[in-house]
Protein backbone atom coordinates (compact mmCIF):
# COMPACT_ATOMS: atom_id res chain seq x y z
CA UNK A 1 0.00 0.00 0.00
CA UNK A 2 1.37 3.34 -1.01
CA UNK A 3 0.07 6.47 0.31
CA UNK A 4 1.08 9.98 -1.44
CA UNK A 5 2.97 12.58 1.01
CA UNK A 6 1.22 15.42 1.40
CA UNK A 7 2.79 16.55 5.04
CA UNK A 8 6.33 15.89 5.01
CA UNK A 9 6.46 17.40 7.82
CA UNK A 10 5.03 14.65 9.63
CA UNK A 11 7.79 12.43 8.88
CA UNK A 12 11.73 13.06 9.04
CA UNK A 13 14.63 11.30 9.99
CA UNK A 14 17.93 11.83 8.14
CA UNK A 15 20.22 9.82 10.91
CA UNK A 16 20.64 8.17 13.70
CA UNK A 17 21.12 11.15 16.19
CA UNK A 18 19.92 14.44 15.32
CA UNK A 19 17.43 15.99 17.90
CA UNK A 20 14.70 13.24 18.48
CA UNK A 21 11.12 15.19 18.54
CA UNK A 22 8.80 12.18 17.80
CA UNK A 23 9.13 8.62 18.46
CA UNK A 24 6.63 5.37 18.57
CA UNK A 25 6.78 3.12 21.51
CA UNK A 26 4.22 0.16 22.72
CA UNK A 27 3.99 -0.89 26.38
CA UNK A 28 5.35 -4.77 27.29
CA UNK A 29 1.72 -5.08 28.83
CA UNK A 30 1.62 -8.68 27.17
CA UNK A 31 5.61 -9.24 26.53
CA UNK A 32 6.60 -12.93 27.33
CA UNK A 33 8.96 -15.49 25.93
CA UNK A 34 6.16 -17.28 24.36
CA UNK A 35 8.64 -18.90 21.60
CA UNK A 36 12.35 -18.67 21.70
CA UNK A 37 13.65 -16.29 18.47
CA UNK A 38 17.08 -15.33 19.80
CA UNK A 39 20.41 -16.13 21.85
CA UNK A 40 19.64 -13.79 24.35
CA UNK A 41 16.05 -15.36 25.35
CA UNK A 42 17.18 -19.14 25.64
CA UNK A 43 19.14 -17.82 28.54
CA UNK A 44 16.34 -16.49 30.36
CA UNK A 45 13.24 -18.76 29.06
CA UNK A 46 13.23 -20.71 32.60
CA UNK A 47 12.68 -17.00 34.34
CA UNK A 48 10.45 -15.31 31.54
CA UNK A 49 9.59 -12.20 31.45
CA UNK A 50 8.38 -10.18 35.36
CA UNK A 51 5.89 -8.17 32.94
CA UNK A 52 4.96 -5.68 36.32
CA UNK A 53 8.75 -4.88 36.35
CA UNK A 54 9.29 -4.19 32.94
CA UNK A 55 6.01 -2.01 32.34
CA UNK A 56 7.73 0.07 34.99
CA UNK A 57 10.63 0.58 33.57
CA UNK A 58 9.48 1.43 30.01
CA UNK A 59 7.41 3.78 31.52
CA UNK A 60 10.49 5.21 33.38
CA UNK A 61 11.77 5.52 29.62
CA UNK A 62 8.91 6.75 28.54
CA UNK A 63 8.53 9.64 30.94
CA UNK A 64 12.59 10.40 30.35
CA UNK A 65 11.77 10.84 27.10
CA UNK A 66 9.30 13.14 27.27
CA UNK A 67 10.66 14.91 30.55
CA UNK A 68 13.80 15.43 27.49
CA UNK A 69 11.03 17.24 25.20
CA UNK A 70 9.91 13.79 23.00
CA UNK A 71 6.33 13.43 21.76
CA UNK A 72 5.34 9.97 22.33
CA UNK A 73 3.20 8.13 20.07
CA UNK A 74 1.76 4.87 22.27
CA UNK A 75 0.62 1.75 20.10
CA UNK A 76 -2.13 -0.28 21.66
CA UNK A 77 -0.65 -3.68 22.66
CA UNK A 78 -2.16 -7.08 21.90
CA UNK A 79 -2.29 -9.91 23.55
CA UNK A 80 -1.04 -11.82 20.08
CA UNK A 81 2.21 -9.92 20.10
CA UNK A 82 4.58 -10.85 22.91
CA UNK A 83 7.66 -9.16 21.46
CA UNK A 84 5.42 -5.80 20.54
CA UNK A 85 7.34 -3.39 22.48
CA UNK A 86 10.55 -3.91 19.99
CA UNK A 87 8.66 -1.20 17.67
CA UNK A 88 11.65 -0.15 16.00
CA UNK A 89 11.46 -3.71 14.03
CA UNK A 90 8.43 -2.94 12.49
CA UNK A 91 9.35 0.23 10.50
CA UNK A 92 11.65 2.53 9.53
CA UNK A 93 11.94 6.43 8.32
CA UNK A 94 14.63 6.99 5.83
CA UNK A 95 14.53 10.89 5.06
CA UNK A 96 10.56 11.97 4.15
CA UNK A 97 9.56 7.98 3.65
CA UNK A 98 8.13 5.81 6.64
CA UNK A 99 8.44 2.02 5.40
CA UNK A 100 6.49 -0.93 7.49
CA UNK A 101 8.46 -3.58 7.42
CA UNK A 102 7.59 -7.47 6.37
CA UNK A 103 8.69 -9.60 9.70
CA UNK A 104 10.44 -12.74 9.39
CA UNK A 105 9.36 -14.51 12.34
CA UNK A 106 5.76 -15.87 12.47
CA UNK A 107 5.64 -14.69 16.91
CA UNK A 108 6.14 -11.03 14.94
CA UNK A 109 3.90 -10.98 12.11
CA UNK A 110 0.87 -8.66 12.62
CA UNK A 111 2.41 -6.25 14.50
CA UNK A 112 2.88 -4.24 11.55
CA UNK A 113 -0.93 -4.15 10.87
CA UNK A 114 -1.42 -2.61 14.36
CA UNK A 115 1.39 0.57 13.35
CA UNK A 116 -0.18 0.54 9.85
CA UNK A 117 -3.71 1.25 11.88
CA UNK A 118 -2.14 3.95 13.38
CA UNK A 119 -0.75 5.76 10.63
CA UNK A 120 -3.69 5.14 8.35
CA UNK A 121 -6.02 6.74 11.73
CA UNK A 122 -3.41 9.98 11.56
CA UNK A 123 -3.06 10.37 8.01
CA UNK A 124 0.85 9.91 7.62
CA UNK A 125 2.33 7.95 4.61
CA UNK A 126 3.72 5.24 4.28
CA UNK A 127 5.01 2.30 2.22
CA UNK A 128 4.36 -1.25 2.95
CA UNK A 129 6.85 -3.69 2.14
CA UNK A 130 6.01 -7.00 1.06
CA UNK A 131 7.99 -9.50 -0.47
CA UNK A 132 11.00 -9.70 1.02
CA UNK A 133 11.46 -9.91 4.78
CA UNK A 134 13.33 -6.73 6.04
CA UNK A 135 13.31 -5.27 9.64
CA UNK A 136 14.11 -2.01 11.09
CA UNK A 137 16.40 -3.37 13.45
CA UNK A 138 18.81 -3.76 10.52
CA UNK A 139 17.82 -0.19 9.08
CA UNK A 140 20.87 2.34 10.25
CA UNK A 141 20.55 5.59 8.27
CA UNK A 142 23.12 8.10 8.00
CA UNK A 143 22.39 11.16 5.86
CA UNK A 144 22.26 9.26 2.30
CA UNK A 145 23.83 6.60 3.42
CA UNK A 146 22.06 3.71 4.74
CA UNK A 147 23.77 0.62 6.52
CA UNK A 148 21.39 -2.61 6.02
CA UNK A 149 22.23 -6.38 8.11
CA UNK A 150 21.91 -9.31 6.07
CA UNK A 151 20.91 -11.92 8.21
CA UNK A 152 17.57 -14.40 9.51
CA UNK A 153 15.60 -11.36 9.70
CA UNK A 154 16.83 -9.43 6.81
CA UNK A 155 17.80 -10.90 3.16
CA UNK A 156 19.46 -9.45 0.78
CA UNK A 157 16.85 -9.40 -2.08
CA UNK A 158 14.88 -6.58 0.35
CA UNK A 159 17.85 -4.59 0.26
CA UNK A 160 18.25 -4.77 -3.74
CA UNK A 161 14.31 -3.44 -3.49
CA UNK A 162 14.59 -0.87 -0.71
CA UNK A 163 17.81 0.64 -3.52
CA UNK A 164 15.11 0.53 -6.00
CA UNK A 165 12.88 2.51 -4.17
CA UNK A 166 15.12 5.04 -2.74
CA UNK A 167 18.11 5.68 -6.03
CA UNK A 168 18.75 8.76 -3.91
CA UNK A 169 20.53 6.94 -1.25
CA UNK A 170 23.55 4.61 -0.86
CA UNK A 171 22.32 1.24 0.44
CA UNK A 172 25.28 -0.85 1.68
CA UNK A 173 24.93 -4.64 2.98
CA UNK A 174 26.43 -5.59 5.69
CA UNK A 175 26.45 -9.39 6.59
CA UNK A 176 26.54 -10.28 10.26
CA UNK A 177 26.77 -13.47 12.54
CA UNK A 178 23.15 -14.23 12.54
CA UNK A 179 23.17 -15.08 16.14
CA UNK A 180 23.38 -11.53 17.32
CA UNK A 181 19.80 -10.53 15.52
CA UNK A 182 19.61 -7.38 14.19
CA UNK A 183 22.27 -5.27 13.16
CA UNK A 184 21.69 -2.20 15.96
CA UNK A 185 22.73 -5.21 18.40
CA UNK A 186 26.04 -5.12 16.72
CA UNK A 187 26.76 -2.02 14.91
CA UNK A 188 25.06 1.73 15.98
CA UNK A 189 26.06 5.09 14.83
CA UNK A 190 26.02 7.74 17.67
CA UNK A 191 27.04 10.86 15.66
CA UNK A 192 28.41 12.06 12.02
CA UNK A 193 31.93 11.11 13.66
CA UNK A 194 31.44 8.04 16.18
CA UNK A 195 29.62 5.19 16.40
CA UNK A 196 29.89 1.42 18.48
CA UNK A 197 30.77 -1.79 17.44
CA UNK A 198 31.26 -5.02 18.65
CA UNK A 199 33.77 -6.86 16.21
CA UNK A 200 33.35 -9.65 16.63
CA UNK A 201 30.15 -10.57 14.85
CA UNK A 202 31.41 -8.50 12.09
CA UNK A 203 33.96 -9.48 9.44
CA UNK A 204 37.63 -7.91 9.75
CA UNK A 205 36.64 -6.14 6.32
CA UNK A 206 33.50 -4.43 7.11
CA UNK A 207 35.31 -3.31 10.23
CA UNK A 208 37.98 -2.00 8.53
CA UNK A 209 35.49 0.03 6.21
CA UNK A 210 33.31 1.34 9.24
CA UNK A 211 36.57 2.27 10.93
CA UNK A 212 37.31 4.11 7.59
CA UNK A 213 34.10 6.37 8.44
CA UNK A 214 33.45 6.43 12.06
CA UNK A 215 35.60 6.53 15.31
CA UNK A 216 34.55 2.92 16.82
CA UNK A 217 34.12 2.61 20.04
CA UNK A 218 34.39 -1.39 21.12
CA UNK A 219 31.69 -2.89 23.21
CA UNK A 220 33.04 -6.30 24.94
CA UNK A 221 31.33 -9.64 24.44
CA UNK A 222 29.73 -9.30 27.86
CA UNK A 223 28.47 -6.07 27.48
CA UNK A 224 27.17 -6.79 24.19
CA UNK A 225 24.83 -9.20 25.88
CA UNK A 226 23.75 -6.79 27.99
CA UNK A 227 22.74 -4.95 25.05
CA UNK A 228 25.43 -1.92 25.07
CA UNK A 229 25.75 -1.50 21.66
CA UNK A 230 21.64 -1.29 21.37
CA UNK A 231 21.74 3.09 22.98
CA UNK A 232 19.82 5.22 21.71
CA UNK A 233 20.70 8.60 20.88
CA UNK A 234 18.57 11.24 20.73
CA UNK A 235 20.04 14.55 19.71
CA UNK A 236 22.54 16.89 21.58
CA UNK A 237 24.99 14.08 22.70
CA UNK A 238 22.58 12.63 24.69
CA UNK A 239 22.53 8.87 24.78
CA UNK A 240 20.26 6.10 26.30
CA UNK A 241 21.99 3.19 28.06
CA UNK A 242 21.71 1.00 30.91
CA UNK A 243 23.16 1.44 33.98
CA UNK A 244 24.90 -1.96 34.11
CA UNK A 245 26.95 -1.00 30.87
CA UNK A 246 29.67 0.68 32.72
CA UNK A 247 32.59 0.30 30.15
CA UNK A 248 30.22 1.74 27.66
CA UNK A 249 29.17 4.44 29.32
CA UNK A 250 32.55 5.77 30.72
CA UNK A 251 33.56 5.74 27.17
CA UNK A 252 30.45 7.48 25.95
CA UNK A 253 31.31 10.10 28.89
CA UNK A 254 35.18 10.20 27.94
CA UNK A 255 33.62 11.01 23.93
CA UNK A 256 31.41 13.81 24.99
CA UNK A 257 28.21 12.37 25.29
CA UNK A 258 25.70 13.09 28.29
CA UNK A 259 24.61 9.16 29.40
CA UNK A 260 20.98 8.57 30.25
CA UNK A 261 21.05 5.82 32.33
CA UNK A 262 17.39 3.92 32.97
CA UNK A 263 17.46 0.75 34.37
CA UNK A 264 16.22 -1.88 31.41
CA UNK A 265 16.98 -5.04 32.77
CA UNK A 266 14.00 -6.73 32.42
CA UNK A 267 13.34 -5.42 29.14
CA UNK A 268 16.51 -6.48 27.99
CA UNK A 269 15.98 -10.27 28.12
CA UNK A 270 14.11 -10.75 24.85
CA UNK A 271 16.99 -9.68 23.49
CA UNK A 272 16.19 -5.92 22.76
CA UNK A 273 16.97 -2.59 24.64
CA UNK A 274 16.61 1.19 23.90
CA UNK A 275 16.46 1.37 20.16
CA UNK A 276 14.70 -1.51 19.60
CA UNK A 277 12.16 -0.01 21.44
CA UNK A 278 11.98 2.95 20.18
CA UNK A 279 10.85 4.16 16.01
CA UNK A 280 11.52 7.54 15.32
CA UNK A 281 9.60 9.57 12.96
CA UNK A 282 10.63 12.88 13.38
CA UNK A 283 14.30 13.61 14.05
CA UNK A 284 15.11 17.77 13.37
Amino acid sequence: MVKIIQDQSKIHCQNEYETLQKVVLCEPQFMEIREVINDVQKQYINDNIDRSLAISQHRMFEQTLRNAGVEVIKLRPSKDHPEQVFTRDIGFTLGNRLFISEMANPIRQGEEKVLAHWMNEHDIPYKKLSTDSIEGGDVIVDGHRVFIGISNRTCLNSVQALQKELPDFEIIPIPFNPKYLHLDCVFNILSSKDALIYPDALDPKIVDRLSSIYYLIEVSESEQFSMGTNVLSIGSNRVFSLPINHDVNHQLRQRGYQVLEVDFSEIIKSGGSFRCCSMPIVRQ
